[in-house]
């Protein structure tokens, strides 16, 4: 089955998110949303969420998921929004628990800040599948980049998240708490045993030295015959011997602090203070 599939591309963080549709029907989901946020001024907006709202009660579409490749450290879901705005549920992978305890500390969230993933509405594990409409979509756990990073696989379609970037740039980088090279190394395999005609949907793109355009369509035979970091016959060894070292020398992402403490929380943000207010820490010397 080849369902329909509709990107938007947000060039302030560099990330796609999906409109996953039925081929013949009205069904979608929702993968990877993005919530705009001005960090100096520390004020929110919706217009990347609009656009995608927009277009789905245009095409008179019924929006069922509202899924989550990870918890993203680049950049604010927005599904809540959307959810309040036409519907759906909420998923992400089951190991956010691990997520939410280890950054729960880092941001010294104490116990009111519920780390059983509670806030979602569904928590996904390997072999787990749902359906949109004639749909069906099965889920991969691939951990490495996060503890908690799946692959949803929809037909000829499969929507890897940061595991792996176009093939002329590479694989995401696992050097965030619970991240490892080995274990992304592992999951990379698990993609690319899928039929090499499958379509492969990464979650950023940031145009490779020397390619104008930015993309975010491959194949597993794309992947596996082009990927800098892994195609080609590329040994396991090596991988993990140019993944740390390439981590080493990379600056943390600039919308870190806001978007775990955010997204941990499936979108929602922190609880107001007495005043009304929400607001974000800033762990000193911490990350």
């Amino acid at each position: 089955m080849k369902p329909l599939i509709h990107a938007f591309f947000d060039e302030a963080t560099n990330t796609l998110t999906y409109v996953l549709q039925e081929p013949e029907g009205r069904a979608c989901a929702v993968i990877d949303s993005v919530l705009d946020f001005d960090y100096a001024s520390g004020r929110t907006d919706t217009r990347s969420a609009d656009a995608v709202i927009a277009f789905i009660k245009a095409e008179g579409l019924d929006l069922h998921w509202i899924l989550e490749t990870h918890v993203h450290a680049d950049h604010l879901s927005a599904a809540p929004y959307i959810q309040e705005s036409l519907g759906g549920q909420i998923g992400i992978g089951e190991r956010i628990t691990v997520v939410q305890d280890t950054f729960g500390k880092v941001f010294n969230e104490g116990t009111r800040f519920q780390r059983d993933g509670s806030q979602f509405d569904r928590l996904f594990r390997e072999g787990d599948s749902i359906t949109l409409g004639q749909l069906r979509v099965d889920v991969l756990h691939t951990p490495g980049h996060t503890p908690a990073c799946l692959t949803y696989v929809a037909g000829d379609a499969a929507f890897v998240g940061d595991t792996l970037f176009m093939p002329d740039f590479g694989t995401a980088r696992c050097d965030f708490p619970g991240g490892s090279a080995e274990t992304m190394w592992d999951s990379i395999q698990k993609i690319l045993a899928l039929p090499e005609e499958t379509r492969i949907f990464v979650g950023h793109d940031y145009k490779a030295e020397g390619r104008e355009t930015y993309a975010w369509e491959s194949t597993v035979g794309d992947q596996k015959r082009l990927n800098r970091h892994v195609g080609a016959g590329k040994s396991k060894a090596d991988f993990i011997r140019m993944r740390n070292d390439r981590d080493a020398k990379l600056d943390m992402p600039r919308l870190i602090i806001p978007s775990l403490q955010i997204n941990m929380r499936a979108g929602q943000m922190p609880e107001a203070e007495e005043n009304g207010v929400s607001y974000l820490k800033v762990p000193l010397n911490k990350l």
